[in-house]
């Protein structure tokens, strides 16, 4: 009978001062066995077998992430990537032992040997395996009892040491972060809406946070598809951290991978997925928000906490007519259309499910924004009394989502006059969501115009901290009409008209600009162009009837007036936008007479433009417009 053949013996990779134990999928550092396991050190296994030989990306997805698999394999390659390189102590900018070449996969740099058996360190007395084999079996067991002991408490005190650096510098200094816009992985582009609301849901969740700032919505997706790198991102948003994913959607399942790295190194931090029904996705959000948290070591009150951990279920139908609502409505709020599709289908979220307290914030939203610039198509005081119906619901369901307060704010501010109203609402909101950047935006407007000049451009800086991009030229531009500097607005419009060409009310605020530095001629020709890209933006008209006053073009101005009137008999004009074009003609009565029906009925005009508008400038050494601004409360 012949003898058995000998078991083979193991392959072991070794490198430098690490070992990999290629059958048991064991790492070892001088004898000690290291915490990497899983797709990491399968990964690490193929990188050691090409050693010098570039590894593509196609080739690691082939061998670790089948076809099949339901997996965001960007994400999942970088944080396996990631973990590797903070087990070996590596660097992606100087690298050691991988070598990334960028798009296209990665290379193991450092010499690899093949060994037979993994090496055992004789430190403090312990023995190699050869002289083990030799000692007589009490010695041996003695020997093994004494390795054991010693490898255990070397592997205990690497393990407290590995969890010490994981707890005390897994995430740096971290102050503030920024959401880059979560990829759609759904292989369908029609769903470029859902990744983009749950990119807006995650950031609305992290804004309520008070020891974080979050930079808005606006500001991140302009970074859409970029191939900028992380660090110069967080440059341009001046931020300690990005949180990047993606979203997959399968049916009524939905996977949300997400990682946060330390953004002037690009240094992994964390990363995590998590997989619920559509109608739990609320919670889902909710516990990436409170993950991010307690990685950055943000401070959480215990309301913020309860906050967080109290979402509810949500109709999956109801979810997904908000999203849309929410992407109609953040895109082109300025416009007709867009509002009254987004309108629509926050109607409908409400009719799936009356208890989603988001949809009645979102409805009350749109009737806000269709009241500013609806042009007459919804008349104030039905859009008022809509959308405080709906805040009310909102409010009645859940009284702690910082957009209900701030739009509460508007509505006390543009609709009721009611300045300390809009003060506190104003406060309660950026109380609810410190980093909610509209609230910023909102306050900063209403404090410039009732006069409270250093306090508004405080406010605008926290703002333009939370939204650094080009989008805060819109905001700015409110706050210099307001405060009637004009040079200031001519320089921020003219920053908004270079990255969105086609706003009109960045041409618009221009035009004001322009004409109250005198400049009559260029303040025309941007009216013109608001007036065409808004389709007949009442209030754009109405300057340019103003502008071709002055510059002595009278039957222009009257023309735009006999229409403007003819047009009030089928949809509403404001009596303020007559009243300025009749001011600007020089006749001062028929302007008051359609300044108090402006008063009457409570115009939302007179509550924008009372203070800063240059229109009416002949106006306000008139005795009548004293009292006209004590009754509506305004300082003189």
């Amino acid at each position: 009978m012949s003898a058995p053949a000998p078991a083979p013996a193991p392959r072991v990779l070794r490198f430098d001062t690490f070992e990999l134990d290629l059958r048991a999928g064991e790492l070892h550092k001088r004898g000690v066995k290291l915490r990497l396991q899983g797709q990491p050190v399968q990964l690490l296994a193929i990188l050691l077998q090409s050693a010098g030989n570039l590894v593509t990306r196609e080739e690691l997805r082939g061998q670790l992430w089948p076809a099949d698999t339901f997996v965001d394999f960007d994400h999942s390659l970088h944080n396996a990537i990631g973990r590797i390189r903070e087990v070996l102590g590596d660097s992606p900018e100087i690298p050691r032992y991988i070598e990334t070449l960028p798009r296209r996969g990665y290379r193991f740099i450092a010499p690899v040997e093949e060994v037979q058996a993994p090496r055992i360190s004789e430190a403090n007395g312990s023995k190699t395996p050869e002289a083990v084999a030799a000692a007589p079996p009490t010695t041996r067991r003695a020997a093994f009892a004494v390795i054991l002991c010693f490898c255990s408490a070397i592997g205990l005190a690497a393990w407290v040491v590995w969890q010490h650096y994981s707890v005390t510098s897994a995430a740096p200094h971290i102050h503030s972060l920024a959401v880059l816009p979560m990829q759609n992985l759904s292989g369908d582009a029609a769903q470029e809406y859902f990744a983009d609301g749950m990119t807006d849901e995650l950031i609305t969740d992290l804004a309520k946070l008070n020891a974080l700032r979050v930079i808005s919505r606006t500001s991140v997706m302009r970074y859409k598809g970029t191939k900028k790198g992380l660090p110069e991102i967080a440059r341009e948003l001046n931020v300690d951290a990005i949180v990047e994913g993606s979203v997959m959607r399968s049916g009524n399942r939905v996977r949300i991978t997400a990682q946060l790295l330390h953004a002037p190194t690009d240094k992994h931090l964390w990363a995590e997925t998590y997989e619920r029904d559509l109608g739990d996705v609320l919670k889902l959000q909710n516990e990436v928000a409170q993950a991010i948290a307690q990685q950055v070591r943000a401070q959480v009150t215990p309301l913020q906490q309860a906050r967080l951990r109290t979402a509810r279920t949500v109709n999956p139908e109801a979810f997904e007519a908000y999203l849309r609502g929410r992407y109609y409505m953040t895109n082109q709020f300025t416009m007709v259309q867009p509002l009254n599709t987004a309108k629509s289908y926050f109607e409908e979220s409400i009719r799936k499910d009356p208890g989603f307290a988001l949809a009645y914030s979102g409805l009350a939203d749109s009737y806000v924004y269709l009241a500013f610039f609806g042009q007459g198509q919804l008349p104030p005081d039905r859009a008022y009394r809509s959308a405080k119906e709906a805040l009310q619901k909102a409010e009645e369901l859940d009284d702690s989502i910082g957009e209900t307060h701030d739009t509460l704010g508007v509505m006390s501010w543009r609709f009721e006059w009611n300045w300390d109203a809009a003060d506190q609402e104003f406060n309660h909101a950026i109380a609810l969501a410190p980093s909610y950047s509209c609230a910023h935006e909102d306050r900063a407007g209403y404090l410039s115009f009732i006069g409270r000049r250093a306090d508004a451009l405080a406010e605008m800086a926290k703002s333009n901290e939370l939204d650094p991009g080009p989008s805060s030229a819109m905001t700015e531009a409110g706050v210099y009409f307001q405060l009637r500097d004009f040079e200031s607005l001519v320089e921020t419009s003219r920053r908004g008209i270079a990255s969105y060409p086609n706003e009109w009310v960045e041409h618009y605020s221009l035009g004001i600009g322009y004409e109250g530095t005198g400049k009559r001629l260029e303040a025309i020709s941007e009216y013109q162009k608001a007036i065409e890209m808004s389709n007949g933006d009442q209030d754009a008209t109405a300057s340019l009837a103003h502008a071709f006053a002055g510059i002595g073009r009278r039957a222009e101005a009257e023309k735009i007036l006999r229409d403007l009137e003819q047009k009030s008999k089928s949809a509403y004009v404001s009596p303020y936008i007559l009243a300025t074009v009749y001011a600007g003609l020089d006749e001062k009565d028929k302007a008051f007479e359609f300044l108090e029906r402006a008063y009457q009925e409570r115009s939302l005009d007179i509550s924008w433009h009372l203070k800063g508008d240059l229109r009416i400038d002949n106006l306000r050494s008139d005795p009548r417009f004293e009292t006209l601004l004590r009754r509506v409360g305004l300082p003189h």
